[in-house]
């Protein structure tokens, strides 16, 4: 079938799919989810892909056969993967862990490797060929959590997509499990890693008040939210008005931004924090909002590592253990404050994240259930992908040329809210941050003429060492 992008056609020729059930038998049972799991917004499919050279040293081996019959062993296990998502008591969601299984698609495409750019960053052309939508597959409940489809290329390489329903897992969950597919592909006997479900450790404590009280972001929900967005000039957005473009970070570029910062927030700020801040300021300047826009910046934090083993989440766990506490400024304090104003707000809101933050949290999700999610016109969220390491997984081919996020953005229905951080590599081969970035076009003008700038800064940078950033922990 020809895909129907508008970007360079080919053809993928896709197998019916089928359902890889676990090798060995696994209990039958009801498994409850999360407060985390169960949140609205995470009621979603996501997809990733991995992109694959040929590598002689496998011998010719096909990798869909390689993969297929991993992931049957892994599904042991991992066998509420093998199940089904059901509503129950009205509104809480379980896993029936039934074994029915996980869909797999194997399919051959008439192009190589190089037809999907270099360096590979997404959009990539024909991605509804790539992650075949299998028809009644997508729907949340009592459908597949996973969907699998390795693609063979005509150079010998491959592409593996994996669609998940969020609620079962996040990217560090879902790395763990196909990390678990991966060793057993390369000859383990058993996952390093064993699975640990204790979904239990981030309900919600039922009270009415929770411990910590998220007082600036409350403040800023509670008021008149349609009238801001009716003015706002991102919620108005045409989305044939918008522009996609992607901007790299390599060291000279993260350098030239720290060299901004005062001493203790160089020492401080990750690199994380620094990208980060620096978006988030000349987002806003190219977006000349209101001067009293509240505008906010919701940084997606992991609470694996967080605390001791005896308080934190354990080794292993793999549903949703993430949170995105907000840094909030308005537009005017944001524009006209050094870089180190938005750094420093970046910094302070993502460390406020413990288990305390987390049962915080999951109070808050409780009290709120039923609700829909408000987006305010002046939030933008950020996600350091590569804290998922999905630029890791090695299945026997080597680590992949791209791991990560099938789309450039996160919502795609609202494209300008979401974006990712992605290990990349600029044209000269040097390893950084890709930031892929959408906006309407005069916005867009005015934030490459920021980049510009730092290009500019970045070219007096001489780099006698590669700069040691913050210790790091599991989150961000």
């Amino acid at each position: 079938m020809a895909c129907s992008s508008t970007a360079p056609k080919f053809t993928v020729r896709r197998r019916p799919a089928v359902l890889v059930a676990p090798a060995a038998p696994t209990p039958r049972e009801l498994k409850r989810l999360s407060v985390f799991d169960e949140q609205y917004n995470l009621r979603v499919q996501i997809s990733n892909l991995f992109f694959y050279r040929r590598n002689e040293s496998m011998g010719g081996k096909d990798p869909a056969h390689v993969i297929r019959e991993a992931l049957a062993k892994a599904l042991v296990p991992y066998y509420p993967f093998a199940g089904r998502l059901r509503e129950h008591n009205g509104w809480k969601l379980v896993v029936d862990c039934t074994g029915e299984g996980v869909l797999f698609v194997e399919a051959d495409a008439d192009v190589g490797l190089e037809h999907f750019g270099d360096p590979l960053v997404p959009p990539f052309p024909c991605l509804e060929e790539l992650i075949f939508d299998v028809p009644g597959s997508s729907a949340i409940l009592n459908s597949p959590f996973l969907l699998f489809q390795v693609t063979r290329l005509s150079c010998g390489g491959f592409i593996l997509a994996v669609r998940v329903n969020h609620t079962m897992a996040d990217a560090q969950g879902v790395t763990q499990f196909l990390g678990a597919v991966a060793e057993l592909v390369r000859g383990a006997q058993a996952p390093s890693v064993l699975p640990v479900w204790k979904r239990e450790l981030l309900d919600g404590r039922n009270q009415q008040q929770p411990a910590l009280v998220h007082d600036k972001l409350d403040e800023v929900l509670g008021k008149d939210i349609d009238a801001k967005a009716s003015s706002s000039i991102m919620l108005s957005l045409d989305h044939a008005a918008l522009r996609l473009r992607s901007f790299f970070f390599g060291p000279r570029e993260i350098a030239a931004i720290r060299a901004q910062l005062p001493p203790h927030l160089q020492k401080r700020a990750t690199k994380f924090d620094t990208i980060a801040g620096w978006i988030w300021k000349f987002r806003t300047v190219a977006l000349a909002p209101d001067t009293n826009e509240v505008m906010m910046l919701g940084v997606v934090v992991n609470a694996r590592g967080r605390n001791t083993a005896s308080d934190g989440i354990p080794i292993g766990y793999y549903g949703n253990a993430f949170v995105v506490p907000v840094a909030i400024s308005t537009a005017r304090e944001l524009c006209t404050n050094p870089l180190s104003y938005a750094v420093e707000l970046v910094n302070k809101a993502k460390n406020q994240v413990d288990m305390e933050y987390m049962r915080s949290a999951a109070d808050l999700i409780v009290m709120r259930r039923g609700q829909s999610p408000l987006f305010p016109a002046g939030m933008f969220a950020l996600s350091d992908a590569t804290r998922a390491r999905f630029d890791d997984l090695d299945f026997g081919w080597g680590k992949p040329v791209y791991g990560g996020a099938a789309e450039a953005v996160g919502v795609p229905s609202i494209p300008w809210l979401t974006s990712f951080l992605l290990a990349s590599k600029n044209a000269n081969g040097e390893d950084g941050i890709m930031v892929p970035m959408c906006l309407p076009g005069p916005a867009m003008d005015r934030l490459v003429e920021e980049m510009s700038k730092l290009l500019r800064l970045s070219a007096d940078v001489t780099l006698h060492q590669p700069h040691v950033f913050p210790a790091k922990r599991s989150a961000l």
